[in-house]
């Protein structure tokens, strides 16, 4: 039996949030998928190469990638995500966990990790779920793992502009010194990484030439704000554009990693 994900989480995803809306109903959701789908373009090797996204949701990712022309593969741990990958075109879906994945030993050309390490707060547990995608990957293959930045609820809960209240001062604190949410008032349980953190691990579990980038980039919480505040949407705007040209132009200074609110990092199983 696969492991199983803690009851925050599997509540979470099944009946409190929809995960198909979050890239799309928000500016920063909008700048996080563009930027995830840029770099990945950067590193995938050609079509149609097989693509195993682990812990898919309900299939943002995968939707595009089918459309791109690879062989995807969706494993979700949430029957409600899986239910809703099963309507994608040109894709086939499963129901696993990230730590035991049922594909064979290097039988994918990519492993996507795009949202298990969020939620797998023991470094044992990522570990795992490293070395599943180290083992099913082809030699030469490519890992892309996800990570929550560790600052990002800092950028995230004054774009809010609510920072300064003693209760979210002292959660937002809390988040900062111990890298945790244990989900029990908001957000789900989590795990918050540093650029460098989410770089070692992956160059622990033997991936090669492992690069971490900052996603949306150091400007992301001004789309939020904007949007907070405004009511308005800013997706399409120049504030959106300027955002995102902040977010390329970011990415030569491994400093302003700490200002991104997620984290991609690639690496690749050597040859």
């Amino acid at each position: 039996m696969a492991p199983e994900l803690a009851p925050e989480v599997m509540t979470f995803y099944s009946a409190t949030v929809n995960e198909a809306d979050r890239l799309t109903a928000s500016a920063d959701g909008a700048l996080e998928l563009v930027r995830t789908q840029e770099l990945l373009r950067r590193y995938l090797p050609p079509v149609p190469a097989s693509v195993l996204d682990v812990g898919g949701g309900p299939g943002v990712h995968a939707r595009w990638l089918a459309g791109d022309g690879y062989a995807v593969h969706l494993v979700d741990p949430v029957p409600r995500h899986v239910e809703a990958a099963r309507q994608l075109p040109r894709c086939t879906v499963e129901l696993g966990d990230a730590r035991e994945l049922s594909a064979a030993d290097a039988s994918r050309d990519v492993v996507l990790l795009l949202g298990p390490l969020y939620h797998l707060l023991e470094r044992g547990d990522r570990g795992s779920a490293l070395a599943e995608a180290y083992r099913v990957l082809r030699p030469g293959g490519l890992l892309a793992a996800a990570g929550i930045n560790r600052y990002a609820s800092l950028f995230e809960h004054t774009a809010f502009a609510h920072l300064h209240k003693d209760g979210v001062r002292d959660s937002i604190g809390s988040i900062l010194e111990t890298q945790f949410i244990d989900g029990k008032k908001a957000f789900t349980a989590a795990y918050f990484h540093s650029g460098e953190e989410l770089r070692g691990e992956v160059a622990d579990a033997g991936f090669e030439d492992a690069e971490v980038f900052g996603i949306e980039g150091p400007t992301w919480a001004m789309l939020k704000a904007t949007e907070r505040h405004t009511g308005e949407s800013v997706t399409g705007t120049p504030l959106f554009d300027s955002a995102l040209t902040a977010a390329r132009m970011a990415e030569p200074y491994p400093e302003l990693l700490a200002a991104s609110s997620h984290l991609l990092a690639v690496g690749r199983r050597p040859a």
